[in-house]
This record gives structure tokens, sequence and C-alpha cells, in this order.
């Protein structure tokens, strides 16, 4: 039997991730005027001019401007217009934010649609688990049930874009990544490029499950 890597969780400082899980967003960021404001300045910002520069191009005061951008104020369609001419753009871009909708999914117990995947052929057991199509992050993320049985095969070579999260809920198996093999029990997971040959090498405790998420830009799926 594999022994676990020593270091599992070398986390340095660098490493932690930016993203406050207890975020809580201002609940003015729904408002109409704090979406106009937010496109406002993401615009400008990404043509890199300066408040002063749009102020000039559009005969608003940089006072107002700043207003603006800050959702303080509800901009007139005059201003709306000019603003639009100034970062040429259509006026309905000011309201995407505003009209974005925000989706989920919910999936029962045993209601997750099982899918075939290359993993398939080899007796591996797909569930997808919920699915988003086009959404603001510009990141597809495919979250699936995997689960083994004695009918299943070694498969460890696994190659696809993107980045891949397990979470073992039962069994136990040797999951090679690369030139390494992790033994992975419940409570175990592992997060991976997935660009690297992967899979379950050895099945040593079955049956086996565990959760499989992949991520991977929306251009991919796209080509």
């Amino acid at each position: 039997m594999a022994e676990k890597p020593l270091a599992k969780s070398a986390t340095s400082k660098s490493a932690i991730p930016y993203q406050d899980p207890h975020a809580v967003r201002d609940k003015k960021v729904n408002n109409l005027e704090m979406a106009i404001g937010h496109e406002v300045r993401t615009l400008r910002k990404k043509l890199g001019i300066t408040g002063s520069d749009l102020a000039s191009a559009t005969g608003i005061s940089l006072g107002m401007l700043s207003k603006i951008e800050n959702g303080n104020t509800s901009p007139s369609l005059t201003t709306l217009q000019a603003l639009a001419q100034a970062l040429g753009v259509p006026v309905t871009a000011f309201l995407r934010r505003f009209e974005e909708v925000r989706n989920a999914m919910f999936v029962k117990a045993g209601e997750g649609v099982e899918l075939e995947r290359r993993g398939t052929r080899a007796g591996h057991q797909y569930n997808l688990l919920g699915h988003i199509g086009n959404n603001a992050s510009g990141v597809v993320v495919e979250p699936y049930l995997i689960t083994l049985t004695g009918d299943s095969d070694i498969f460890p070579t696994f190659q696809h874009e993107g980045l891949e999260f397990l979470y073992m809920l039962e069994g136990s198996v040797q999951y090679r990544h690369g030139d390494k093999l992790y033994a992975m029990e419940p409570g175990d997971s592992l997060f991976f490029d997935a660009d690297a040959p992967h899979g379950p090498e050895v099945l040593e405790k079955l049956p086996a499950r565990y959760l499989s998420i992949i991520c991977y830009p929306e251009t991919v799926r796209k080509r």
C-alpha cells in the first residue's frame, strides 16, 4: 500500500485564497445605481482612461462622474448616452450587472444524471450532480459522484484541461497523478492540474465512491 505523501498541505501565506468565503456583499450592489456605477468604472478602467478624461469627453463634471461610479446618484438617460458614446458601448451595457440572473441547481439524493464519459468504458459510474450553463464567471464547473465496483478497471491515464478536486467518501483507492500515488481513504482530498495523467491505479476497498469536481475556462468547451 502506497504511503500518503508527507507534505499533504504545505500551504504558505502566499497560497491563501484571496476570496473570503463568508463575505457579505453590500445590499446596495443590487441597486440599479450601483450596477450602473460599477459598469461605468469597469469600462473606463478597461480603456485605461482617468475619471478626468471621461468627464472631459462627456461634459459631465468630475464630481458628478464620481457620484455615478459610486452609485450615489441616478444618472439621466442623456448622461448615460454621453457615457455610452465616450466608452464605445451601447447604453444597455450599463444594465448588464443589474439584469444578470444568478442560477442555482438542487439535486436530490440519487437523482444525479448518469453520463457516458471516457471512464464509463472502464466500469466507472459517473453521476453529474449539477450544471450551470453560461454564467458571469467564465468558468465551467462539473461536479460528479464517481462509483467504482468490482467490475471497474484501473484507469490512471485520464488527461484533460482544467483543474480537478477529489473528495473520498467511501472505500479506498491509490490514485495516481503524474508520477505520484496517493492513498485515498474517506475524508481525504486531492486537488490537481488535470493536464497530467491521473486516475485510480489500485482499487483497494470496494465499493469506492468519491466526488470529482472539474473546473475549466468556458472557452475550452466552445472549441
